[in-house]
């Protein structure tokens, strides 16, 4: 899967997603800020959600929390989390200048006409819009890239899915997903991405959008081999907003960039105990013991056993020789520390 110049899947690095969604509580300056620190933080991508309340809700939808104290209806939210066209291009421009891909997971036909116009290169959907045959039929028509999320999908839905955008053309990713915010850790189930990875084995690149507010599921997803990971941020954990228990600060977010390569980096290579012990000769030297003489002795020494010591360095004779010189007479005088070698004996091996 390739999006933007970001080549996708098992063989490449995991592409990180940093999923702002709607933590810049209607600001563009907050969203552009968001830009800024996933950029620092190594991100690959900046991901937004694009709402027009008009043409995706009425002023009936219910709270999923109330959190806003600002809101008396969800729509009156929707309405104030919704950016105007060209907003929206000055954020991707913005995203693009940081060096990261900009997406935005559209909730309506308008979001992704907009989305399209200001030339977006992949679509990110959104779980509870899965079921959504208008948006899912607008989205077919781009014949860009999707990454679909899992999260109120069964196994045989996602599938569907799957054959349905493969059958079209379209490039597609699958992420695990728990709509839980925040994930406990006994409902992150990487059993299921598991499953995923054994299913489709590296046809299509597999991730994880996680919601637990931690790195650790990211770090273990990366080295079963998601090719995909895609985490919430926030500025600040005490930030206003529905998803901030969910998502990582800046200083998480960069550990987990850097764990996550490391963990993918470990997953996909192999090692050979022997060659890597060919290659650690001179290091198992150094943390190795030889046979030493525990003091300086003079010539018709006959050896005793409290003479001989076993001490680092190593390369010299192994402990199992200390017996073999037990009793022996020394041919020569030796200094304290010097390691033994046959040559100081008369009956030599």
């Amino acid at each position: 899967m390739k999006i933007g110049k970001k080549q996708i899947g098992p063989n490449h690095k995991p592409f990180i997603i940093a999923e702002v969604a709607q933590s810049h509580d209607g600001s563009l300056g907050q969203a552009m800020a968001f830009i800024d620190i996933a950029a620092d933080c190594g991100a690959d991508a900046i991901k937004f959600q694009t709402h027009i309340a008009e043409e995706e809700s009425t002023p009936d939808e219910p709270w999923r929390i109330k959190f806003s104290q600002q809101d008396d209806t969800r729509f009156e939210y929707w309405e104030r989390m919704s950016f105007p066209k060209d907003w929206w291009l000055k954020l991707k421009e913005h995203a693009e200048e940081k060096g990261l891909i900009f997406l935005s997971s559209p909730f309506s036909p308008m979001a992704v006409s907009w989305l399209d116009d200001i030339g977006i290169e992949a679509w990110k959907i959104a779980s509870g819009e899965v079921f959504n045959e208008n948006l899912l039929s607008h989205i077919e028509a781009t014949k860009k890239p999707v990454i679909l999320s899992s999260g109120l999908s069964s196994f045989s839905k996602s599938k569907e899915l799957i054959e349905r955008f493969e059958s079209k053309n379209i490039q597609v990713s699958l992420l695990h997903c728990t709509t839980i915010y925040p994930t406990p850790p006994e409902e992150v189930g990487l059993n299921v991405f598991k499953k995923m990875r054994n299913e489709f084995h590296d046809a299509i690149p597999i991730g994880l959008s996680d919601h637990s507010g931690t790195i650790t599921p990211s770090v273990i997803a990366a080295y079963m081999g998601a090719s995909i990971i895609e985490v919430h941020l926030t500025m600040h954990k005490k930030m206003f907003g529905p998803d901030v228990s969910s998502s990582l600060d800046p200083k998480d977010f960069l550990e987990l960039v850097k764990c996550v390569h490391f963990a993918s980096k470990m997953g996909q290579s192999s090692v050979k105990k022997s060659n890597q012990l060919d290659d650690l000769k001179e290091i198992k030297k150094t943390f190795g013991r030889s046979l030493v003489f525990n003091k300086g002795l003079l010539a018709g020494h006959t050896i005793k056993s409290g003479d001989i010591g076993y001490k680092k360095p190593g390369g010299g004779l192994p402990y199992s020789e200390k017996d073999f010189f037990v009793g022996k007479k020394l041919l020569q005088d030796v200094p304290c520390h010097e390691k033994l070698t046959y040559l100081h004996v008369s009956d030599t091996k």
